[in-house]
């Protein structure tokens, strides 16, 4: 097992400062999404606020959170692959409940939520692109805030559990898996999933095999009843798992 430099030295001298710092590669001098540096502001500030654990400096749940925050700022804003600083290039993959493992090239294609979320009644990657896909859930839900509740196991397989969550501010727009534009009224409440993902890392904690499962749908059961803009008319029938067309409720493919 890979031993951390931190478990034996409260420094934290040798540790890249991607698993120290949530907002490293926010500092780094890299070709960037729209041109400019993301601004993660009221994203971290809606984390500090709303946020369930406190982990401590140093510790294995601390350095596990700070490395999937940068990678996902790089996934989502990073238009050169070669300067993603949080992945082995080499053996870099990612699958979603056991769905095909895909590369860092189809992600950065397709865009974090279209490789993750697969066709269904209330959303479609096939009728949506990187752009459009952002605006969809980034309209809806300014801020999504992230954090590890629990880490199973350490390097070099670490095994944990994860929250993310955010305000339902906006109304939901977007295309389900029949081409139909699908309206969801906002509420105003906290949309919040849970789920559990293995990463394979490297000796300097970059991720390899990246694994993850969650219910893909639970944050669209979540919003409320779907408005059928397309037929003109309101389905008010509340959602659930036996009325979403069918879907598996593991019903996502390979992408965020």
């Amino acid at each position: 097992m890979l031993v951390l430099p931190s478990m034996s030295d409260p420094t934290n001298a040798g540790l890249p400062d991607y698993v120290l710092d949530p907002n490293a590669v926010l500092k780094d001098r890299a070709k960037w999404r729209h041109r400019r540096v993301p601004d993660y502001t009221r994203t971290r500030a809606d984390y500090e606020r709303t946020k369930k654990m406190s982990h401590a400096p140093g510790s294995l749940i601390f350095l596990v959170e700070n490395l999937v925050k940068n990678w996902e700022i790089e996934a989502s804003y990073k238009l050169n692959l070669a300067e993603w600083r949080t992945i082995d290039h080499t053996h870099y993959t990612f699958a979603v409940n056991g769905g095909p493992a895909t590369s860092g090239a189809h992600m950065l294609k397709v865009g974090t939520y279209n490789a993750i979320i697969a066709a269904n009644a209330y959303y479609s990657p096939e009728h949506s692109d990187f752009a459009s896909s952002h605006i969809t859930f980034k309209s809806m839900m300014p801020t999504f805030a992230w954090e590890v509740l629990e880490v199973y196991s350490g390097p070099p397989q670490v095994a944990f559990r994860w929250r993310h969550w955010g305000e339902m501010k906006n109304n939901y727009e977007g295309f389900n898996d029949k081409g139909e534009r699908v309206q969801i009224p906002a509420h105003g409440r906290v949309l919040e999933i849970e789920g559990v993902t293995i990463a394979g890392v490297n000796d300097k904690l970059q991720l390899q095999k990246v694994e993850t499962w969650f219910d893909p749908l639970d944050m669209f059961r979540q919003m409320g009843p779907i408005e059928d803009d397309k037929a003109g008319s309101t389905n008010n029938t509340p959602v659930t798992p036996a009325n979403v067309s069918g879907q598996c409720p593991m019903g996502f493919k390979t992408k965020l």
